[in-house]
């Protein structure tokens, strides 16, 4: 499998994303749905706090990578949905830090919605990946 970024413009790698990605060859497809600051016995966790909320996120999103016998560098998909688009930058870096670190910087959409499908729940992430 090959992965081509494409990127047109710059900026978006200042944010640890890509314009777009070109994955050819054979592979597997990987797709994750939401991932939520959820329990492994399925309650959610950290209610109000964004900060603690997106790093469980990122942990339970990299479980199920993990345990399709892929990792975070394989991501060439992630959307991120908040309640609170503006509580959630600050603490963005995070996200941002896991993905530099495994030297991925997949395509990334943000959308703030009104509510997430459990209440107290202010962020969510789902993605796509390809090994």
């Amino acid at each position: 499998m090959e992965r081509s970024a494409v990127n047109p413009v710059k900026w978006s790698l200042e944010m640890g994303f890509n314009q777009g990605e070109v994955v050819s060859g054979e592979a597997r497809t990987l797709y994750i749905s939401g991932q939520t600051a959820m329990r492994t016995d399925g309650r959610p966790e950290h209610e109000g706090d964004i900060a603690a909320q997106l790093a469980l996120c990122v942990d339970n999103l990299e479980a199920v990578l993990t345990d399709a016998g892929v990792t975070l560098a394989d991501l060439v998909r992630l959307n991120v949905y908040t309640t609170d688009i503006d509580a959630l930058f600050p603490h963005y870096g995070h996200l941002a830090g896991r993905l530099g670190a495994a030297g991925v910087a997949p395509t990334t959409t943000m959308l703030q919605v009104s509510l997430l499908a459990i209440p107290g729940l202010l962020v969510e992430l789902e993605g796509t990946a390809v090994a």
